[in-house]
């Protein structure tokens, strides 16, 4: 069960690059006016999603104890996420304001991810 949940963990951290990545490689993008969201970050956003459900199943069902207040606001946040990204995907451009939630609230899941114990 454990090489399970580790292979979960690397989609899941794979997923986080593919969406934080398709942010940053956009910074000057978005200094311009003419950054998008690319479909590298919403597939990344859908990896992360079934990823992270499937860890809590995993954890679960190996019998370790899962903070389901820490689950269920990282998993807010990611839906806040993929909703955003998966309504302006097609768009040629995105706000500044959009994109830049999009990036915070992506770090702001990371840091809930690794500093809340």
């Amino acid at each position: 069960m454990d090489v399970l949940i580790n292979v979960f963990v690397a989609l899941h951290i794979i997923g986080i690059a593919s969406l934080l990545g398709g942010f940053l490689t956009q910074m000057k993008a978005i200094g311009a006016g003419t950054a998008r969201f690319t479909p590298a970050m919403l597939h990344g956003a859908v990896t992360m999603l079934v990823t992270g459900v499937a860890l809590v199943g995993l954890n679960q069902a190996d019998g370790q104890t899962v903070n389901n207040i820490k689950i269920g606001i990282k998993m807010a946040v990611l839906v806040v996420v993929l909703g955003l990204v998966y309504v302006k995907r097609d768009e040629e451009t995105v706000e500044k304001a959009l994109f830049g939630a999009v990036g915070g609230l992506t770090i702001a899941n990371i840091f809930i991810a690794t500093l809340w114990t």
